[in-house]
């Protein structure tokens, strides 16, 4: 596959390795998954489902009716480019598969009539999320990176699926919550697969760059630094049509899958708090809702009883920013929050 191009480029150009080699086949991902989705989307618009309207959900009747599921699109898309440039290995298979059957999975959710029940879909993403922990944390300990120090810390095998179990979890379902917006899901997200693609790829991946800043180098970053740019490129191609005023949604099928991602890579970076600094904005925005829904109906404990989630209808409805506000902001915060806590994170060690 393009992945063995990689390999026979990084041979031939191993002193230029860090713009040669696997750079080349991540570039031709991102390209392919990019114009892939863009020419597939209008083509299938006919056949996705509508929009039922979130209850509660701050200008609802503007998505009532649109077409949904378009993640069944770029599902597809990426499990092909990355099938082509992924190596053919059971992590990278596995991880592939389990993007897809999220993506299935958020599909039937989309097209049911009245919807999944949210302790089923809780359910099935427990499921998926479980599986895909079992596959990138393998039987091994894991060897983690943490703030402000050195060391390496090493983890146990079920300490790491459990805990990598709850974080793609909660990723999963924070991007979901965030999919309120248009285009605020799809920007957010592009912006943590690039930050962790880049730092997959030019930094954990590179055995001298890793060793210059004192972080751990992993051989097989620039592999899954492949799937991330993968995914970024079906998102570009998917927020062509998704910019306000939107064509179509996500919808389940996409939010799901590219959360399920977006958690693998942070495990696989080796570093879980990576999860706030490269989505925090996402989390803070949909996760905070999960948690304040959870405490009250489990331990009927009420907090945030001022403020509405997801946080972008309390812009919108308390401090009356527009969409494209909501949008623009919140990106903004995300990209300054990420570079001042990457360098805060990799250099104050």
């Amino acid at each position: 596959m393009l992945f063995l191009l990689g390999e026979t480029l990084q041979q031939v150009y191993g002193p230029f390795r860090l713009l040669s080699s696997h750079f080349v086949v991540a570039s031709v991902a991102l390209v392919l998954s990019s114009l892939a989705t863009w020419l597939l989307l209008p083509r299938i618009i006919d056949i996705l489902p509508r929009d039922r309207g979130r209850e509660y959900a701050v200008e609802k009747e503007a998505a009532l009716g649109k077409p949904t599921g378009a993640g069944l699109a770029f599902g597809i898309v990426f499990a092909v480019v990355g099938l082509l440039t992924a190596p053919l290995e059971l992590p990278y298979l596995g991880v592939v598969s389990c993007v897809t059957l999220a993506m299935v999975a958020g599909f039937l959710d989309d097209r049911s009539a009245g919807g999944w029940h949210e302790y089923r879909k809780g359910l099935v993403d427990l499921g998926i999320s479980l599986a895909a922990a079992l596959l990138v944390c393998n039987t091994e300990p894991a060897q983690l990176w943490l703030p402000f120090t050195t060391a390496v810390v090493s983890v146990p095998p079920v300490i790491c699926i459990a805990g990598g179990t709850v974080l793609i979890w909660g990723a999963i379902n924070a991007t979901n919550c965030t999919d309120g917006v248009d285009g605020l899901s799809g920007m957010l997200a592009i912006q943590a697969l690039l930050s962790l693609g880049g730092l997959l790829y030019f930094v954990l991946g590179h055995d001298q760059i890793s060793a210059y800043l004192r972080l751990p180098h992993y051989v097989d970053g620039a592999k899954w630094a492949m799937l991330s740019f993968a995914m970024v490129g079906c998102l570009t191609g998917y927020l062509w049509y998704n910019a306000h005023p939107s064509q179509l949604l996500m919808g389940d099928a996409g939010s799901r899958a590219v959360g399920l991602l977006l958690g693998v890579l942070v495990i696989n970076s080796g570093n879980p708090f990576l999860i706030f600094i490269v989505s925090g904005v996402l989390l803070v925005n949909g996760g905070t809702g999960l948690i304040k829904v959870a405490l009250l109906r489990f331990l009927r404990i009420a907090i945030f009883a001022k403020l509405r989630f997801p946080l972008h209808d309390h812009m919108r409805t308390n401090l009356g920013w527009s969409s494209s506000q909501v949008v623009v902001r919140f990106a903004l915060v995300q990209i300054m929050f990420t570079l001042i806590s990457l360098v805060i994170l990799i250099k104050v060690r």
